[in-house]
């Protein structure tokens, strides 16, 4: 897969997790798709990626992307994420998520995440 089409696979994923469509988002995903929040946690498979999504986007989360890019099957994401908590306030968050790619689908997630003050 080249690297144009993954970055579009992309965008159209993070639309998707912006409008609340989760499922879509996770059709992108392989079965096996690991998530590494660095210095945080792992997340391993579909099923512990859905949980975390229902655990944490309590509405939808609000993306700013600043900068994509994309070689091979590597697709870089720099920007902030918006996420409400429980008590109903938004927490932004600056990220930088580096994607691996295999035969189109998302495979591999390390997330760089700060929470902004």
């Amino acid at each position: 897969m080249n690297a144009k089409k993954n970055k579009e696979t992309l965008i159209k994923g993070n639309a998707a997790i912006a409008a609340g469509e989760y499922e879509t988002f996770l059709g992108f995903c392989a079965e096996t798709t690991r998530w590494e929040f660095v210095g945080e946690k792992t997340l391993t498979g579909k099923q512990a990626v859905r949980d975390y999504m229902q655990e944490f986007y309590i509405e939808p989360p609000k993306f700013t992307l600043i900068d994509i890019i994309a070689e091979n099957d590597f697709v870089t994401a720099i920007g902030s994420i918006q996420i409400k908590s429980e008590s109903g306030d938004w927490a932004e968050y600056s990220y930088c998520d580096v994607w691996r790619f295999e035969n189109g689908q998302m495979v591999d997630l390390r997330a760089f995440v700060i929470k902004c003050r």
